[in-house]
């Protein structure tokens, strides 16, 4: 079997042309097909590298005739396998990060103490502080005797750490030491200007320790930052392993574990797929509540309002489409719009008035700063999995932007909460009905349920509180709907050019003040169904602005938040899961408004 020698070294020196000498090494390093990692700052090296050992010989030659690295000397140590996945030299501030100024390890040192001495010292018990300046996991793996943590888990932490250590250690023998050194090279000196008068830093750290000494005085391994872990006494493997997910040491037990997965679990940090649906749904939870605290439509933006050319167009000015479009707004107003440069490409660039489009192209008219109205934020997230997003949509709340709303709309809402996906509604409600609404999670998934909703294969039920009392337990409308729609987009009947439109009704009570519940399904699709077969039968829906009583239009489509909302909600849906195809059924709560009395007990 191979054996792959493993170095790792550092110097600190004053270093430049280091973008020149970073090239240089990438070449030679991929060419040697060594890999691991080379810092290089203006301070000096710092490099863990691994390969064959006449590869590593080379790179040794090749830094060693760089003007300041002379002196660089090699931990060298052995390993079965690559321990490295790839080979990087970066240029940094720092070789170790500190992030402290003024610290100078190259004219300015700690005092160095040499393994040997050190165990010298140990054997002879003599009064000492050893200062473990390592991260707490890696102190977990091991450490000498009695040593003391500084108790951090980044280096950077470690200014803050001194200053929480005993006054009594600043008139005491300290001796720093890290893994290789490096990190002593300034955590001592910095312990020296701070007023600790007697600090060592240990030449060579643990792994210089270990190759002169053994494992003498020291208990445990050592934690290397490469796939071996953990290194005992005497430089070998030790079996250990890091859980890259949750920073777990793990022994060769949990490492041979089934649910140990490199970068994604261990047995300490595993989730089942249950346990993983529960915490994404709290998380999403929470992110909506701020993506909606404070509306986002609050603030003034500017709103594009999507136009899709449609075949009949192909070929037309934009400025004769549009006045065929919307035949309510004059010619006029519309050249203002093309001169305030208000209609715009898929790009936000202005269109001019002679511009021809093309069929399926799309383009904006600009609404400059827009605050919107306020909407109904208490929005519940019932169900989540792979495929799908079940909502309890409030009201009023539209579904997607349109009119006076783009951002306080539950499509944009949820697209910030599970971004970068951009779930996409199965079915609409009206921005005043509350209820049940799907979303689909991705372009696949909405292409299996969709077509559901559209070919009338998903079971609805709805609950409505109406006004009125009518006769019939059970009862029925097929007229049809207008295609077209009419003032503030109201739907009326059609019986002559209408679509077909069915929608079936139960009675479940009739109350005292004059107004009953029903469920109602409908069959069709069609746009305000269910609000305008009820007003076209005389029982219309309690709280509706448009449809009103005695067959009257109102002049509003979306209520505001202030007024009575509208009884009527999505409260049952049945459909073929598209992830597995099962039949599932999703319930909306039911509101106080949709309440049965109690029955009494006999």
């Amino acid at each position: 079997m191979a054996v792959v020698t493993n170095i790792s070294s550092y110097l600190f020196a004053s270093l430049d042309g280091l973008k020149p000498l970073r090239e240089r090494l990438v070449t030679a390093c991929h060419a040697w097909g060594l890999k691991g990692t080379i810092l290089l700052s203006t301070e000096g090296i710092n490099l863990f590298v691994a390969g064959p050992a006449a590869e590593i010989g080379h790179l040794m030659t090749l830094l060693k005739s760089v003007p300041g690295l002379e002196r660089l000397q090699p931990k060298v140590s052995e390993s079965a396998e690559q321990p490295f996945t790839r080979m990087l030299v970066k240029i940094k501030k720092e070789i170790i990060a500190f992030g402290v100024e003024g610290i100078d390890p190259v004219n300015r040192p700690a005092p160095r103490l040499a393994a040997r001495e050190l165990k010298q010292w140990l054997d002879e018990g003599r009064p000492i502080t050893l200062l473990d300046t390592r991260n707490d996991y890696e102190v977990h793996l091991g450490t000498f005797n009695n040593a003391l943590p500084v108790g951090v888990r980044h280096f950077r932490d470690f200014p803050a750490a001194v200053a929480n250590l005993p006054e009594s250690l600043r008139d005491q023998p300290i001796v720093t030491f890290c893994t290789g050194g490096i990190r002593c090279e300034k955590a001592a000196p910095y312990m020296i200007q701070n007023g600790f008068q007697h600090v060592y830093q240990l030449d060579g750290g643990i792994l210089k320790y270990f190759e002169e000494c053994g494992s003498d005085h020291y208990h445990g391994e050592c934690f290397v930052f490469d796939k071996r872990v953990g290194l005992a006494g005497d430089l070998d493997e030790s079996g250990h392993g890091l859980c890259y997910a949750c920073q777990s040491l793990l022994t060769p037990e949990e490492r041979a574990s089934s649910l140990t997965v490199e970068g994604v679990s261990c047995p300490r940090c595993y989730q089942s797929p249950e346990e993983q649906q529960v915490l994404a749904l709290e998380k999403h939870r929470e992110h909506l509540k701020q993506v909606t605290t404070p509306l986002p439509g609050k603030m003034p933006q500017d709103n594009f309002r999507p136009l899709n050319i449609h075949a009949r167009h192909d070929g037309w000015a934009i400025l004769d489409c549009l006045c065929d479009l919307f035949d309510h707004v004059s010619k006029e107003e519309w050249l203002a719009k093309f001169k305030a440069e208000d209609i715009v490409d898929s790009n936000r660039k202005p269109l001019q008035p002679s511009y021809k489009v093309r069929a399926g192209e799309r383009a904006f008219t600009r609404e400059r700063l827009q605050c919107e109205p306020d909407v109904n934020t208490a929005i519940e997230i019932l169900h989540e999995d792979s495929a799908l997003i079940v909502i309890n949509k409030p009201a009023p709340l539209p579904m997607h932007p349109s009119g006076r709303f783009h951002r306080n709309t539950l499509e944009w809402f949820l697209k910030e909460v599970y971004a970068p996906q951009k779930p996409r509604p199965a079915h609409r409600l009206d921005a005043n009905t509350s209820g049940l609404a799907i979303f689909t999670r991705t372009r696949a998934f909405a292409q299996v349920l969709q077509p559901q909703f559209e070919q009338g294969v998903v079971e609805k039920r709805y609950l409505a509180r109406v006004i009125g009392h009518p006769p019939e337990h059970y009862f029925r409308c097929d007229t049809p709907i207008a295609t077209n729609a009419g003032p503030c987009g109201s739907r009326t009947i059609d019986p002559v050019s209408g679509l077909p439109a069915l929608t079936e009704f139960e009675v479940l009570e009739h109350f005292p003040d004059g107004s009953s519940l029903l469920v109602v399904t409908p069959r069709t699709g069609r746009t305000n169904q269910i609000r305008v077969h009820l007003w076209h039968l005389g029982w219309p829906i309690a709280g509706d602005s448009m449809y009103l009583p005695e067959r009257q239009l109102g002049e509003v489509q979306t209520k505001s938040m202030c007024c009575e909302p509208m009884k009527l909600l999505s409260w049952k849906l049945t459909l073929r899961h598209p992830l597995h195809g099962n039949i599932v059924t999703f319930s909306a709560p039911t509101p106080i408004w949709a309440s049965l009395p109690e029955q009494p007990t006999v």
